[in-house]
């Protein structure tokens, strides 16, 4: 029975002494043997009912309201241990946002780090969760002394939870702007890690960075590579920060997106940086243009990967090291477009609305779909969703893509309008409604534009209510007051009327193709 709460006690038993995870923006550093005697004790601390303990029951869930840290992956792994459920908490989210997602969850303990305890507390007034806990400097302690109080034997419940058992829980507004939450299994995870093994080549020497945060699938990959007894370095991504780090720890690998590589490459000094440690880097949020992935390989001394993936299915999709080398240099150059093919325990189909395979002519679309032991359970409190996602065997992605004569898959649209900015998914149904809550807003729309930088954009098109006005800046400031930093619009026209099909439907497709006609818009 495949229990992922286990990697600390395989590697506390083998390679006691070695680094677990370094956690650079606090200068600390812990090693297998102590990782995995925090883990027990914490196990300990939430199920036990003696000498303090949350007493909490198997299937609870347990949010977590932080940056990375070593406590955050320690509630990762006390969790699976002890039956429980992981439920990272996105901090980019507003507030009101972040209690709707905790009252559909229902977490029976909410651990916040010292950073976030405003926000916290802002949630408890809000939401009935019966144990708080903090941790870090300027909390109350209340994280420390649970795992000082409790026993360091092993959780008496980790031998009979494991596999089709729920893991952890990851909200996503998916393709609709509607906050679910996808839930994940022991098995899903490590069908999920298998799937990246083989993609990234993992070897045991490898030391492995993490630039994204816990809230997102990313922390898979993370905790793969520690699967395989590989340190884990934790960062706030900087570029010369990440340069820093790579030389100081010897990093071999890790996972960015093309803003990332280029920040990367544009630090002065770039090159007085000793990053020859580095063996492979995976980039994800979409295919790299040419010309970043031909100076990616001529600056970075490693290969490069694509993985494409989403939160309820992991990793799907890899576009190989030998395709990236091979395109540079003219063989099937068009394939950088791609997001690769299927991996090594996902099966991937390009199919019409009945579900039968469209014509792999690299012309002719169809939704993408996945048959793999790494799809989610289902959407929590969301059957009727999980039915429309989940059939016969089959996750339906909401992707619109072709395929050609050797399988590459090549995305040409997101159902639902999704954008992709920054390698952070942007749901235009949550920017409209921010937008429309401007009094002089009639109607708007919002879609991605291309953004050289960013990759996409957030540009909203509005109509205004007659004999009323309003500014651009105004737009952006009412947007920016109920949404993240992030989603907000960038830019913002003013027309007279959206285009519209004959039943009222707004024709986004028709927005943004004077932004796209001489582009790919692979996402």
């Amino acid at each position: 029975m495949v229990n992922i709460g286990r990697i600390p006690a395989k590697w506390a038993a083998l390679t006691p002494e070695r680094d677990a995870i370094v956690d650079v923006p606090t200068g600390r550093r812990t090693n297998w043997r102590t990782l995995d005697e925090r883990v027990r004790r914490l196990a300990n601390g939430l199920r036990g009912t003696g000498d303090g303990g949350l007493g909490l029951a198997q299937g609870d869930r347990v949010a977590i309201l932080a940056k990375n840290a070593i406590e955050y992956q320690e509630l990762y792994y006390a969790a699976g241990r002890a039956g429980l459920v992981a439920q990272p908490l996105n901090w980019r989210l507003g507030t009101a946002e972040l209690g709707r997602i905790v009252t559909d969850a229902s977490p029976k303990a909410l651990l916040a780090s010292d950073e976030w305890l405003d926000t916290a507390k802002e949630l408890q007034a809000a939401v009935d969760v019966p144990h708080w806990l903090q941790y870090g400097d300027g909390g109350d302690g209340s994280y420390e002394e649970l795992i000082a109080r409790s026993s360091p034997d092993e959780p008496e419940w980790s031998s009979r939870v494991g596999d089709d058992d729920p893991f952890f829980i990851l909200y996503t507004g998916g393709t609709t702007g509607e906050s679910k939450g996808a839930l994940h299994s022991h098995k899903s995870a490590a069908f999920g890690m298998w799937n990246q093994t083989v993609a990234e080549r993992i070897v045991p020497t490898d030391v492995y960075m993490l630039t994204g945060q816990m809230y997102h699938i990313p922390v898979v990959l993370s905790m793969n590579y520690m699967r395989h007894g590989c340190p884990l370095v934790l960062m706030n991504f900087e570029a010369r920060t990440a340069l820093e780090i790579i030389e100081a720890e010897r990093v071999s690998a890790f996972l960015g997106i093309t803003t990332m590589l280029n920040w990367m490459m544009a630090v002065p000094g770039f090159s007085q940086f000793d990053i020859s440690s580095l063996r492979n880097i995976q980039y994800g949020g979409g295919p790299m243009p040419s010309a970043v992935v031909k100076a990616a390989l001529e600056h970075f001394p490693c290969t490069l990967i694509q993985g494409y993936g989403q939160t309820e299915g992991t990793t799907m999709c890899f576009l190989s090291q030998e395709d990236h080398t091979d395109a540079v240099r003219g063989i099937h150059p068009e394939r950088l477009r791609s997001c690769g093919r299927e991996g090594f325990v996902t099966s991937v189909r390009v199919v019409d609305p009945d579900g039968v395979p469209v014509p792999k002519d690299g012309r002719t679309a169809g939704q993408i779909v996945v048959r793999s032991e790494a799809n989610m359970l289902g959407y929590l409190n969301r059957p009727d969703l999980t039915a429309q996602t989940l059939h016969d065997g089959w996750m339906w992605t909401g992707d619109i893509a072709t395929w050609d004569a050797d399988s590459y898959v090549f995305i040409v649209d997101r159902a639902k309008d999704m954008i992709i900015s920054g390698g952070e998914n942007i749901y235009s149904v949550q920017v409209e409604e921010a937008v429309n809550a401007h009094p002089s807003v009639l109607e708007c729309a919002v879609i991605g534009v291309p953004d050289d930088e960013w990759g996409e954009s957030v540009k909203a098109f509005v109509v205004l209510k007659p004999d009323t006005t309003a500014t651009e800046a105004e737009i952006i400031e009412t947007a920016r007051s109920l949404l993240a930093s992030y989603q907000k619009p960038r830019s913002v026209e003013f027309v007279d009327a959206l285009p519209k099909a004959p039943t009222g439907k707004i024709l986004k497709r028709t927005l943004r193709e004077p932004y796209w006609a001489e582009r790919d818009r692979s996402v």
